[in-house]
């Protein structure tokens, strides 16, 4: 056993694998987080890995050799109080990360404000199918591996790479930690109003992570971003190549649709022989992320078509436009859609794979940014492509989705209890309906809730 850690947040998507990791590589591991709850907890215990339930200096008294502190703890926090007064060891998730995982590893980053937990899935499994065995650490489950994190058997590792700050004794992005060899950087956008004053302030950390990357890496980039064109513009010193939709000679990684619903596309690379790819996935962002994933491998060796063939393979994220269930026609999907760009673009994806059928929209508006309202003028459009739309309103938001509601240019609701909106969509359902969950958090259980009454009132078929 190398030693004793304890991770205080440990059921985050990030912290839960960095205690996956830690234990895969010999670790004693214990943990900590205000609520202890599956599918993370279930996962976290069968690996051998003990949790505690809330925040109490008890929980170190065992003097664990190093305490790795989640970003969600603060001062105040008694877990925190008593590590600071009591002197014991203590670092970041990324540190943690960094320091023992990454050292001498071929370390491919994906960064960006969308799409990094399906393209760090796809970078993995395109490398893993291509038999390069990566380690990696993603935001999320993917189907084809069943686990957010590994070690891996190689000297290659995907990181989903988080601007989101460090920890509270560390306000660096988590990502400048990580030291990549291949960087993609997915698209930029204002997000994190808890922390980030403006777009320039991102774009700074994100310069910062640009000023790690080697002269012999490489960064992958979409052709056309201005806020990219911005970031590198105060200083890059490593090959870019670039990824596009459409006909935009420009961009070294080129996509034409076959399907309008994006799940065949021609892929063309720097004048190669064009390569045909048929996979399960639908939306143009997914495309954008698939030719991220395929730049970012081709730079480790993985030719586009053995990347094509993997793709074809690709099992999808859970919670990234995820089939629940199917009952008398009606299917419903959850979605971790967390900004206005991400709820758009994931709607009009299915929008094109299910053009005649209606698609129905809850959303629960509950990322920081979106509570703080920075956000609320983009909301209404960013529905465009569903047929009706339900805004639940969260208690903890400080604004009325009102606003929003009245703007919209779909058909809308507002909605305040879980149980009587999960009524009114089993009242308005009907076969051919696309319902699609979209919250970046529970959402009060609906998903459960609304699946079972749905079988309920319309039948297994």
């Amino acid at each position: 056993m190398k030693g004793h850690i304890h991770i205080l947040g440990i059921c985050g998507t990030f912290m839960g694998g960095i205690a996956l990791l830690a234990r895969e590589q010999g670790y004693r591991v214990t943990g900590s987080d205000a609520s202890v709850y599956p599918p993370m907890s279930t996962q976290l215990r069968a690996a051998g890995i003990d949790l505690m339930e809330g925040y109490l200096p008890e929980h170190l008294y065992d003097a664990p050799d190093c305490v790795v502190v989640g970003n969600a703890m603060t001062r105040g926090n008694p877990a925190v109080e008593y590590l600071l007064n009591s002197g014991l060891p203590y670092t970041s998730g990324p540190q943690w990360l960094a320091e023992n995982l990454l050292r001498g590893k071929w370390v491919l980053a994906v960064s960006g404000t969308h799409g990094k937990t399906s393209t760090s899935s796809l970078l993995a499994w395109i490398l893993d199918y291509a038999g390069m065995a990566p380690g990696f650490l993603i935001g999320g489950v993917p189907a084809n591996f069943g686990v957010s994190a590994r070690g891996g058997e190689s000297d290659f590792f995907v990181v989903e790479a988080d601007e989101y700050d460090t920890a509270f004794f560390d306000k660096r992005s988590k990502f400048v930690h990580y030291r990549p060899r291949t960087l993609a950087i997915n698209n930029l956008e204002f997000d994190h109003a808890d922390i980030f004053p403006d777009l320039a302030a991102i774009q700074r950390q994100f310069h910062h992570l640009v000023r790690c990357v080697p002269g012999d890496g490489l960064i992958v980039r979409p052709a056309a971003s201005a806020a990219i064109d911005a970031t590198l513009q105060m200083g890059c010193w490593t090959p870019v190549s670039t990824f596009g939709v459409g006909e935009d000679g420009a961009a070294a990684w080129r996509a034409q649709l076959l399907a309008q619903d994006g799940s065949r596309f021609r892929l063309q690379h720097d004048g190669q022989q064009a390569v045909e790819v048929s996979w399960r996935q639908c939306g143009l962002h997914n495309v954008e992320n698939a030719l991220a994933a395929m730049a970012a491998a081709h730079h480790v060796g993985v030719t586009p078509q053995v990347a094509a063939a993997a793709l074809a393979e690709f099992g999808g994220v859970k919670r990234r436009q995820e089939l629940l269930g199917r009952v008398n026609g009606i299917a419903l999907y959850d979605d971790f859609a967390h900004h206005p760009t991400a709820i758009a673009t994931t709607l009009q994806g299915m929008r094109a794979r299910h053009p005649d059928g209606r698609l129905i929209a809850l959303i629960e508006p509950r990322s920081n940014t979106m509570r703080m309202g920075e956000h609320r003028l983009q909301l209404a459009a960013s529905t465009a492509a569903a047929d009706l739309v339900y805004w639940f309103q969260p208690a903890a938001m400080n604004w009325s989705l009102e606003s929003v509601v009245a703007d919209s240019k779909v058909a809308a609701q507002l909605a305040e209890d879980i149980d009587e909106l999960v009524e009114r969509v089993v009242a308005e359902a009907r076969p051919g309906d696309q319902v699609v969950i979209m919250s970046n958090g529970g959402f009060g259980g609906i998903h459960g809730k609304l699946l079972a009454r749905l079988e309920k009132a319309h039948g297994h078929v």
